[in-house]
């Protein structure tokens, strides 16, 4: 289990196992605070924050720029540590995908995978062989030797999701990875998403499966994707509010039962932007 601690009285981040063994969260984010800067000079980016993901779950963080989702997604993957509070991943260190592809350009993208699997311990002779099944899982068969400049915008998110599913993680962590791309490719690009999440979990046999926390400002994006959608504030984050999303799979982003709950969700979001505007 990975955790990243500054402890309160009564934090939950010790919490036990289940019976069978699994922990009954693949993430819990316990009262954590960040400040950045010195003391006396400090900005209060994310106050009092408490988020359990369940194994399996897929969870948004929305709210407007500059409210500390990425800075909360990045305590969860331990690049850097809350001012207070803790942090604990039972499943190990998360993957984390972001906004960028972040991929080599002097590498192919199956080789990009290839260094995932490699810092994994991945042996050698079989790095190719699940590169290419990790390439054919997010529909780029055949791309095992494309060149980074070679590839369309949606096909290099594709490479860079292939390699964070090559870390193995029973979290993946995604930072607004689909904000770039136009409507139609980032329309696709959810279809693939939610495939690949939803077979994970049919196919994880009580293990936790694969849960998602990713990070987003489009509001119909988190509808389109979440089980569970969850409103910060702005400056500091606080959770302003959580909407469970009983809305079946498959969904489509101009489906009337998401376009409904994105309504609701932009009017509580537009109203947490106005509190701001006025302090």
């Amino acid at each position: 289990m990975t955790t990243t601690t500054l402890s309160k009285p009564g934090s939950r981040a010790s919490a036990t196992a289940d019976a069978d063994g699994t922990a009954p969260y693949a993430a819990r984010i316990d009262h954590v605070s960040k400040s950045f800067g010195r003391p006396g000079a400090q900005q209060h980016v994310l106050d009092d924050i408490s988020i359990d993901v369940a194994p399996g779950e897929f969870v948004c963080l929305l709210g407007a720029s500059g409210c500390g989702k990425s800075t909360l997604l990045n305590l969860v993957a331990g690049l850097d540590g809350p001012s207070a509070g803790s942090i604990a991943t039972p499943g190990g260190r998360p993957a984390l995908m972001f906004q960028e592809h972040a991929l080599f350009p002097w590498l192919t993208a199956g080789r990009n995978i290839e260094l995932a699997l490699r810092l994994r311990g991945v042996p050698r002779a079989e790095r190719r062989g699940e590169a290419e099944r990790l390439l054919e899982l997010v529909r780029l068969k055949g791309a095992y030797g494309k060149r980074v400049h070679e590839l369309s915008g949606g096909m290099r998110q594709r490479v860079a999701m292939a390699r964070a599913l090559a870390q193995d993680s029973q979290l993946l962590l995604m930072d607004e990875p689909f904000a770039a791309l136009d409507a139609i490719t980032r329309d696709v690009l959810h279809d693939e998403l939610t495939r690949i999440w939803r077979d994970a979990n049919d196919s994880a046999s009580g293990s936790g499966g694969l849960s998602v926390l990713f990070v987003t400002h489009n509001v119909r994006e988190a509808v389109r994707l979440a089980e569970r959608v969850v409103l910060l504030s702005s400056r500091p984050g606080r959770i302003a509010r959580e909407w469970t999303v009983d809305i079946p799979h498959p969904r489509r982003i101009e489906d009337a039962a998401v376009a409904d709950l994105s309504v609701e969700i932009t009017e509580q979001l537009r109203g947490e932007i106005r509190r701001h505007g006025q302090h």
